[in-house]
């Protein structure tokens, strides 16, 4: 904006300026050249009586005494055709005059004044003066340079007045940017101090009043999710009480810990809701090699039940990622959970875990009937589920600086692909690896596509 600023204010001055300088010089040439004429034709005038009395010698000697003063060619041309002076040939001017005419005509050299001198006995003599074109243009080259300058000199004070003027609007609008992106950062408590002009002061209290509202509508949600999640406290709660009074001490023990597990997805759930914006929080950070070792392996007993044959190829550890434990646990679970959700038993799958260039490839594929179209869409599913589990994952990936993929599998089914990219804050090649997630959860409570 100011080198646009400073190109609008720089047309507009010279512009103006060859306006008025243009006719300026203009007029300046031409009172040079009158004023050299008015004084030619004073010294023209100053020999009149002189020519119109005197005789030739004496013509003469003024005219000589004229020319070496004045600088300039000096002629009188008597009656009898005596020329005087510097002998220059007649010019119509000077037949012009000859007939009692005086006059100011143009030459080959400049100008010429002529005068016709009326009352000698012997007829009507004609004094001339030439004006060479360098006497014409005395001065006008230096004036002319002097207002060059001042255009010049008037074009950057106009320049420098348009750049603090846009320095005035620029800097307001920077801020709005900066601010919006650290509101887009999360930085939720960013504000912007109203400045420039009226319009720019509204933008900045708008966008102040955007934020505020962003951050009460955050925290509202927060609370709802924290809320919700407490209230699953209670059924939690009968279902361990449930399992305690279970004769059996292995069916009792396996109740109680599945309700152990989703009491501490829960309390993870409200501490994300609450404090997901936090500051102090540390930069995501999980080992994917950990992660999906767990989760396949607790997914294999469920496969084994169902007659379902698991091909695993699973790279080994660590293999760092920037997304947090739990997200990526929900992911793999969702990855998972849809094979033996939208497959017949007994379909086989395949996982496989590899980690190359910085990128972390987590592949699911399966022989069944495959993915529907907009299956990745937030809360579609055509087989009657939620329709979140593979937006989890699109989610996690996207936290992660990765994305997933669907394609279909050479002999059928699905393939799905995790892509994650490594933390943000740590080189690739040096990152520790992430504490395992919480305690496994009970197929039932894992989001489905």
């Amino acid at each position: 904006m100011r080198a646009r600023l400073a190109l609008l204010v720089a047309a507009v001055s010279v512009l103006t300026l060859v306006a008025f300088l243009v006719p300026l010089a203009l007029l300046v040439r031409t009172v040079a050249e009158d004023r050299a004429t008015v004084r030619a034709t004073a010294d023209a005038q100053s020999l009149v009586p002189v020519v119109g009395t005197a005789d030739a010698a004496t013509i003469r000697l003024t005219v000589e005494q004229l020319a070496a003063e004045s600088g300039r060619p000096v002629s009188v041309f008597l009656p009898d055709g005596t020329v005087l002076g510097a002998q220059t040939p007649r010019t119509p001017a000077v037949a012009l005059a000859a007939r009692g005419q005086s006059l100011t005509g143009e030459s080959a050299d400049g100008r010429e004044v002529v005068i016709a001198v009326q009352g000698r006995a012997d007829g009507t003599g004609v004094i001339r003066i030439a004006v060479p074109q360098h006497e014409l243009t005395a001065g006008v080259t230096r004036a002319w340079l002097v207002l060059a300058l001042l255009g010049v000199i008037l074009v950057l004070i106009g320049l420098l007045v348009a750049d603090r003027l846009a320095r005035t609007l620029v800097r307001p609008i920077s801020d709005l940017s900066a601010v919006s992106h650290r509101l887009a950062n999360a930085e939720l408590d960013a504000r912007v101090t109203p400045a420039g002009p009226p319009e720019l002061r509204e933008v900045a209290g708008a966008l102040n009043h955007l934020a505020t509202r962003i951050q009460v509508l955050l925290v509202q949600e927060r609370e709802q999710v924290a809320d919700l999640s407490h209230q699953l406290r209670t059924p939690l709660t009968a279902l361990r009480l449930e399992a305690e009074s279970l004769r059996d001490p292995d069916d009792a023990a396996r109740i109680t810990a599945a309700a152990d597990g989703l009491e501490r997805a829960v309390t993870g759930l409200i501490r994300q809701a609450r404090w997901r914006h936090s500051p102090a929080a540390q930069p995501a950070v999980a080992d994917a090699a950990a992660i999906v070792a767990d989760r396949v392996a607790f997914w294999s007993v469920l496969a084994e039940d169902t007659g379902r044959a698991v091909t695993l190829d699973l790279a080994p550890g660590p293999l760092p990622v920037g997304v947090a434990a739990d997200h990526l646990t929900a992911a793999v679970d969702a990855l998972l959970g849809n094979v033996f959700a939208h497959t017949p038993d007994g379909t086989p799958f395949a996982v496989r875990l590899a980690g190359d260039a910085g990128e972390v490839v987590l592949t699911v594929a399966d022989e069944g009937p495959g993915m529907p179209v907009g299956a990745v869409q937030r809360g579609a599913s055509a087989a009657g589920s939620t329709g979140l589990g593979l937006d989890i994952a699109r989610r996690a990936a996207q936290a992660a600086g990765g994305r997933l993929d669907l394609r279909a599998g050479p002999g059928g089914g699905a393939q799905v692909l995790l892509r994650l990219g490594p933390p943000a804050s740590l080189p690739p090649a040096s990152l520790p690896p992430a504490s395992l997630p919480p305690a496994s959860l009970p197929p039932a409570s894992l989001p489905e596509a």
